[in-house]
């Protein structure tokens, strides 16, 4: 390598396994940034199909990118590799079947420099493209977090952001400091193949930055996991990860010392989440799967479940159930329901009424833990 060279304010790290079909369009987008003060580095996992090729074609085309071929690792480990090799200022992830808008990381550098001082983290909302198996249906709609927090106008902690712990992990919505990353000894934990390995690396982030910066934009556009699961056999292991990932991220919290109410139930929101999506795949029919969900509740402090004002009543009656609590407390609906009509304004800002109501649909619909676990239990 050579160190002569001037630093970018950016690297850029994309990890690759078998995304012929989307990987061009990746890195085109990536390369289009006018931002050009980049390195943007490929790292192919072992892919068997023409991934390679794509990565090699785009580097013969731009001296800023550079492909390192390997044998496969996993996305964890992959990404650490990107990290030891990184010069940037600050460390970007870019996942191979995503693309970007094309003013992306002007608009987070221009956001981070109009602070004084070093930004450990900084966060943008982004784009969910939905149905995208099929252009006649296919839509593009704002993710989680847009309208839902303001533009920072100071820098924060964790414990003032809590709502970064709640939706999608979303690392690659994000600049991180690699200087931060190195003091800090963060890096992904290496599980084998895709493995989850976002979910800790948010937290392992996120808990020990202390200059997070959030801007409400959107920028990145994020392929979600297409819909369908109900009625296929159920994979425990598929079913199990999130359970997993879960504990992990619960002991990453507790490693970093935080003890803030409002954290630790940004993530118990993200477990329940995950609980309802796996009984809605049938996980609850799996001994194992319903063991280790039992596992998660019983990790939650009960206080900090029963007030939970984003959680229903059908859910906090669960949660008590599977902890082995006969005495069951008179729960309130008010604040869930307080919850429900803060949800929707948030979805009118970022969605409109049509988005609004699909989520209050969605709410309508969705597995509650509490309600679907009770006829099956």
């Amino acid at each position: 390598m050579d160190t002569s060279r001037k630093a970018p304010r950016i690297s850029v790290i994309v990890p690759v396994y078998n995304v012929g079909a989307f990987l061009d369009q990746c890195l085109s987008s990536v390369r289009a940034q006018t931002m050009n003060d980049m390195e943007i580095i490929c790292l192919n996992d072992g892919s068997t199909d023409d991934s390679l090729a794509i990565m090699k074609h785009h580097a013969a085309r731009d001296g800023r990118l550079r492909v390192v071929d390997k044998e496969n690792e996993g996305y964890g480990a992959t990404c650490n590799r990107g990290i030891d090799l990184a010069r940037g200022e600050y460390v970007a992830i870019v996942e191979p079947d995503d693309y970007l808008l094309p003013t992306m990381y002007e608009d987070l550098l221009a956001f981070v420099d109009s602070f004084s001082g070093k930004i450990d983290v900084a966060k943008e909302a982004w784009f969910d493209v939905i149905d995208w198996d099929d252009p006649s249906v296919e839509r593009i709609v704002s993710g989680y977090l847009y309208k839902r927090l303001p533009t920072s106008r100071t820098v924060h902690t964790v414990d003032e952001l809590p709502e970064l712990l709640e939706g999608h992990p979303a690392i690659w919505s994000a600049l991180y400091r690699r200087e931060f990353l190195s003091q800090r000894g963060i890096r992904f934990h290496a599980y084998p193949g895709a493995g989850w390995a976002d979910n800790p690396f948010l937290v392992d982030t996120l808990c020990q930055a202390e200059r997070i910066v959030y801007l409400d934009a959107m920028h990145y556009c994020y392929r979600n996991e297409l819909s369908g699961g109900k009625g296929r056999p159920v994979d425990e292991e598929r079913l199990a990860m999130p359970l997993a990932r879960w504990q992990d991220m619960t002991q990453g919290i507790a490693a970093c010392g935080v003890d803030d109410p409002l954290v630790w139930q940004a993530h118990y929101q993200r477990g329940f989440n995950y609980i309802d999506d796996i009984i809605a795949q049938g996980g609850w029919e799996s001994p194992r799967i319903k063991a280790g969900i039992r596992d998660v509740l019983l990790t939650m402090r009960e206080d900090l479940v029963l007030g939970h004002p984003k959680l229903s009543p059908a859910k906090k009656r669960f949660y008590l159930e599977q902890i082995g609590r006969t005495d069951t407390p008179k729960l309130s609906s008010w604040p869930y329901m307080r919850h429900l009509a803060r949800e929707f304004a948030v979805r009118l800002r970022a969605q409109g009424l049509a988005g609004a109501c699909r989520a209050l649909g969605g709410f309508s619909r969705q597995k509650a833990s509490g309600r679907d676990a009770e006829k099956v239990k």
